[in-house]
């Protein structure tokens, strides 16, 4: 399944962007089949003639990808060049919220409204859950961070919008392939063309795949013969959602993982995914869960360093990373799942008095990390986990608390 867009091949969700909006880019992509690579490009400088001659130049690789020429004329035959997708695929925020301000606003109200869902689809949801063992609160969250539980599911013919984006180039490639995958959609009558919407980027639907893991996620769950995720029936969106979750590894009776309490003390180069050890192991290192209850098995994520809560997740937490590649998202999805359940938020304190760094003020602790000789892996204002390994490394150096946090402290000793 996937969503909010893309899911994955190639960019990292901003924190700042709430969900519900379409905009993200995250799913794993199925396969597509295909060379998609070498065609003609606009190269940033797109026009109407350019892209109905790459139509054109497209066309053969469609077809030789299992496309036919009906569906392929029949779908392009009213496309035409959309510059401010363009305009909307280069946009970056120069701000991104912290993930306090991000979780606050993606979960908000949104537990009420999860709760009237799942007791307005109590039997449909029970169905689901017998047959992949994904709890209800989980999959109504998926859903109510992908399209705020059916509002925003976006109105952009999915068509049109990928034929742009290939066009464009920056990245062709893979709206090439999402291209022919929607195309694939069409032309196994799921859906067509004029009906095919979602958001600007590609992703669909009520939980908002992108029509490559659509192809290798969707289910028909109301036996109608269709895998309809864009209709105001949000059964197949919500059972596509849990079979893309079971097929990505989540385990019936097994939470997403739990809020920890750290030792004083506690060595924080133990934190991180990939860091992984038994729960009686935590516990011997003197971890326990906010709640009282048996430390799982997994990793521990400590999103706003040693001032912020901490949080030990297991395979199932990694399964929603599998939705969206963002440690934030999949916080939110975990936590508005929770609220739905009607089970206590977050009880730590996050440091909320922190000023927001820039995009490129991070950017600058990047160079000045590879600087000192910390390699981050390169300079993208996007401090992801090489960044924050970097950042332990220098924290080390400095005997300070190794805990990969960037804040304007970090900044301030990277400069002195």
């Amino acid at each position: 399944m996937t969503r909010r867009i893309m899911r994955i091949a190639t960019a990292a969700l901003l924190i700042g962007t709430l969900a519900g909006c379409g905009v993200s880019l995250n799913r794993t992509p199925g396969a597509v089949g295909g060379n998609f690579s070498g065609l003609p490009t606009a190269g940033g400088q797109g026009s109407e003639a350019g892209f109905q001659n790459w139509v054109q130049s497209f066309r053969p690789r469609a077809l030789a990808a299992g496309i036919s020429p009906t569906v392929f004329d029949s779908a392009m035959a009213d496309a035409h060049y959309q510059p401010s997708l363009v305009a909307l695929d280069r946009k970056q925020s120069e701000f991104t919220k912290p993930i306090w301000e991000y979780l606050d606003g993606a979960i908000g109200t949104r537990g009420a409204t999860g709760r009237s869902k799942a007791a307005q689809y109590a039997s449909t949801l029970s169905a689901i859950e017998s047959r992949y063992g994904v709890p209800r609160e989980i999959v109504l969250a998926v859903w109510g961070m992908e399209s705020n539980f059916g509002v925003n599911r976006g109105n952009t013919r999915i068509v049109p919008a990928l034929a742009t984006l290939a066009y464009d180039g920056r990245r062709g490639e893979f709206f090439a392939g999402e291209l022919v995958a929607a195309l694939r959609i069409i032309q196994s009558g799921d859906v067509d063309s004029a009906h095919m919407v979602g958001s600007w980027a590609g992703a669909m639907g009520h939980t908002q795949f992108m029509p490559s893991s659509f192809l290798a996620h969707a289910v028909d769950f109301n036996g109608d013969g269709r895998r309809d995720i864009w209709s105001n029936d949000p059964t197949d969106a919500l059972a596509s959602t849990a079979s893309y979750l079971r097929q990505n590894g989540w385990r019936s009776g097994q939470s997403w993982g739990a809020e920890v309490i750290l030792p004083p003390g506690f060595d924080f180069n133990q934190t991180g995914k990939s860091v992984q050890h038994s729960g009686s192991q935590w516990a011997s290192m003197g971890v326990r869960t906010v709640s009282g209850a048996p430390v799982p098995s997994g990793s521990i994520l400590a999103p706003a360093g040693a001032r912020g809560p901490a949080f030990l997740i297991t395979g199932n937490f990694r399964a929603i990373l599998k939705y969206n590649a963002s440690d934030s998202y999949a916080l939110a999805v975990a936590y508005l799942g929770e609220a739905i359940a009607g089970r206590p938020g977050i009880q730590g304190n996050w440091p909320r008095g922190d000023r927001t760094l820039s995009n490129t003020e991070k950017a600058e602790i990047q160079r000045l990390l590879m600087a000192k000789g910390f390699d981050t892996g390169g300079v993208d204002g996007k401090l992801g986990s090489q960044s924050t390994e970097a950042i332990k490394a220098f924290q080390r150096s400095r005997g300070v608390t190794p805990d990969g946090y960037a804040d304007t402290r970090l900044l301030a000793m990277l400069r002195g």
